[in-house]
């Protein structure tokens, strides 16, 4: 029997949130297949099966939040042994290890079933002491649980869970509060109107999805903290556009997939970044962080909405090397493959809404970057060089940038470097044609 547990996807990820079962109890999965999705404050991804078997148990619910090393489910894998491992099994070798028991935060009282001892949190649980025995799994709550039942004043002891094994889940919570709370402890006044699923007039009712609740947080956040503004300039990509139509087809055929534009204006701000390090900066209460390496963040759109992955130490990477890891986060993105460490540690960014049709842009700044920029669609557009009128591809690019940390002359002179190295460079040999 193999245990599958809730796995430590990043350094800073406590917990997860199950998405969806991919197998229920009693299906076979082979090995590597996904088994379920599960969503972070990072990011949404599939984790795969580590073995072939049948699922015999799953322990915790579709919308359920859980702390990393949390017991998920079983795996009958025919193993003689009758026993699996419980610390970490669950996740595959391309993810990193789930916590090991004993540093498995938010456990609270005893261990989950086939796991090891789990000592209590150093945390504050004094609403969970009291708890009666319904259990193991009752004793394991989540920090949203322990949150909302100090928010509201529920005596936890006194609310009956729901969940895998009698586990506590934010519905219960929730009904307490419905149902009056605590003895002797006022329940707060809930405005409690249920939402149609149609409106009167036909429109749908759609609830906010996890990532889409991650994408409002953290762009209201960045309104609200950063002193934004914006500049933008005009670039003449006639040589980018030559230069990509004469090699795109033997590009492909070599690497694989399709040579974009993303891969020439990453490029190009790489070394501009390099020249002003300051638009490269993070601001931190009174100091300032100037870094001298570029992690670059790329917007990638899929249908859950818009997700950063990073480009770690693009700095060190020729314009194909570019190419190459942006083609592979775009597509691990698009199919819930990243992992959140993936899309963290960003020192710049950058949003391509051409491709859309989108001719200029205002992005909000990718906090904690101090700026962010955007290029748009590439146009053939009538100019004026040598005096006389031309037609030439031409394309918008902006940033958005925080006042905090870079001035205006700082700005004009960045994105000044982008065009002149857009216009300038000859990236064929960059390219390896």
């Amino acid at each position: 029997m193999t245990s599958i547990q809730m796995p430590q996807l990043g350094e800073t990820i406590i917990e997860g949130t199950i998405l969806k079962w991919l197998k229920q109890e009693g299906e076979t999965i082979e090995a590597d297949e996904p088994l379920f999705e599960i969503s972070t404050d990072k990011v949404d991804t599939e984790v795969p099966s580590p073995v072939t078997g049948v699922v015999t148990r799953i322990l915790v619910a579709e919308g359920e939040t859980v702390p990393v090393g949390t017991l998920l489910a079983e795996i009958d894998s025919g193993d003689a042994a009758g026993g699996g491992d419980a610390s970490g099994a669950g996740a595959p070798a391309d993810y990193p290890a789930a916590a090991a028991a004993s540093d498995a935060p938010d456990l609270v009282g005893a261990a989950a079933p086939g796991s090891a001892s789990v000592p209590t949190s150093a945390a504050p649980a004094a609403p969970s002491e009291a708890l009666p025995d319904r259990g193991p799994r009752s004793q394991i709550l989540s920090p949203l649980v322990r949150k909302l039942a100090q928010e509201h004043g529920v005596d936890l002891a006194t609310v009956s869970g729901s969940g895998g094994g009698g586990r506590i889940t934010k519905k219960d919570v929730m009904a307490a509060v419905a149902g009056g709370g605590s003895a002797g402890v006022p329940a707060p006044r809930l405005r409690a109107v249920p939402t149609p699923a149609v409106t009167s007039m036909g429109d749908e009712v759609v609830p906010m999805s996890h990532i889409r609740k991650a994408i409002a947080s953290h762009m209201v956040g960045s309104l609200q903290t950063t002193a934004r503004a914006w500049n933008m300039v005009e670039v003449n990509m006639e040589a980018v556009v030559r230069l990509r139509e004469r090699n795109k087809e033997l590009f492909a055929a070599r690497e694989g997939f399709n040579l974009t534009y993303t891969p020439f204006v990453v490029r190009a701000a790489i070394e501009a970044l390099l020249e002003f390090p300051m638009v490269n900066a993070e601001l931190r209460g009174e100091e300032l962080i100037v870094r001298h390496t570029v992690n670059m963040g790329i917007a990638v759109a899929y249908e859950d909405g818009l997700i950063v992955p990073v480009v770690k130490g693009a700095d060190t990477m020729n314009l194909v090397g570019i190419a190459r890891a942006v083609n592979d986060l775009a597509t691990r993105a698009r199919a819930k493959k990243l992992l959140p460490d993936e899309v963290q540690g960003s020192t710049f960014s950058i949003t391509n809404p051409g491709p859309f049709g989108s001719i200029m842009s205002v992005p909000i700044i990718n906090t904690p970057n101090a700026a962010i920029l955007a290029f748009d669609a590439i146009e053939k557009r009538p100019v004026v060089i040598d005096d006389a009128i031309a037609i030439r591809h031409m394309v918008y690019i902006s940033m958005s940038w925080d006042h905090r940390v870079i001035d205006g002359v700082l700005a004009s002179q960045f994105l000044g470097r982008v065009k002149e190295n857009l216009e300038t460079w000859d990236f064929a040999e960059d390219l390896g044609v």
